[in-house]
């Protein structure tokens, strides 16, 4: 997939092109079944497929910082876009100044003249332009004059409620983890640089721990979780404690995880954790005693949940 870091990359205007638009936070199913029309469609008229996002999430720059969390950071959002096959992923640094441009000018001077757009496969509430004065409407007008079309398929719904980024915070917020697949296609996955930690997993509990400084700005509800971990020495199965470790009071929010059957060493390097089942909420033991008995419970009964999964 070839990346482009906004419109002004792009030093040739594409000949052809079947653009879908959008945040895209989660990749999600719904964001999926987008990117794979995009792709069908290029393959039928021999164009590009291309997906335009925003970086920061409009939401940052346009109400002053105060946006739900992302779901997705862009490294991750734009691996899972070029896992759908994309040909072109462009990049939008989202400002005040691109939020100003009128309708017209961004279909004109931007999706026409610099993508050469022939298709635009978006969902049926897209808005474009200045103060969202675009909608689909318009863009079927501005179809009907400048020769392209407009595309706009079904919602992907799970059950009777349709695929959301909202609806995705809500259930790893809750910690309900197990439920992401269904709307994800995957398990939801945190990141973060392994670092120095209180250095109490192994010591004092007997279980080595890695403490993770997350990159991710969505992390589930606080709890003990059966994860998947992948980090440059393979694939690991583990048990992650998320939350403020009440058994010792000292009220320091952490992600610690314990990788099963491990013994490298990856301080300094980032991981990739899936979240894959929650055990149990946090709770305070008596003691340390106490807390270590529990911790091998959490990772029988985390090996018993990976020995139903086949990917994991």
């Amino acid at each position: 997939m070839e990346l482009y870091e906004g419109f002004e990359g792009i030093k040739h205007p594409f000949r052809n092109s079947v653009i879908t638009i959008g945040n895209f936070d989660g990749v999600h199913k719904g964001h999926q079944a987008l990117l794979a029309s995009a792709v069908e469609k290029a393959a039928q008229i021999g164009a590009q497929s291309v997906a335009v996002t925003f970086d920061p999430h409009p939401k940052q720059i346009l109400c002053n910082g105060d946006h739900p969390p992302l779901i997705t950071i862009h490294e991750q959002k734009a691996e899972l876009i070029a896992a759908c096959g994309v040909d072109v992923l462009v990049t939008v640094p989202f400002t005040m100044e691109f939020a100003a441009i009128e309708a017209r000018q961004f279909v004109v001077d931007y999706l026409v003249g610099k993508l050469g757009m022939k298709a635009i496969i978006v969902g049926n509430d897209y808005y474009f332009g200045r103060k969202r004065e675009g909608d689909i409407a318009l863009m079927k007008r501005f179809a009907a004059e400048m020769d392209f079309d407009v595309i706009t398929p079904e919602w992907v719904n799970v059950g009777e409620k349709r695929i959301s980024s909202t609806r995705i915070r809500e259930i790893i917020s809750r910690g309900e983890v197990h439920r992401a697949p269904e709307l994800l296609g995957r398990f939801y996955q945190v990141r973060g640089t392994v670092v120095s930690g209180r250095d109490r997993g192994g010591k004092l509990l007997g279980f080595p721990t890695a403490n993770i400084n997350l990159s991710d700005e969505l992390c589930p509800a606080s709890g003990v979780y059966a994860v998947a971990i992948s980090c440059s020495l393979g694939q690991f199965q583990g048990v992650a404690n998320i939350g403020y470790s009440p058994t010792f009071d000292d009220h320091i929010f952490t992600v610690e995880v314990h990788i099963l059957d491990f013994s490298g060493d990856i301080y300094g390097e980032t991981i990739k954790v899936n979240m894959v089942q929650k055990l149990r909420d946090e709770k305070k033991f008596s003691g340390i005693e106490e807390l270590s008995q529990q911790i091998r419970t959490d990772i029988d009964n985390a090996r018993t949940i990976f020995k139903d999964l086949s990917e994991v």
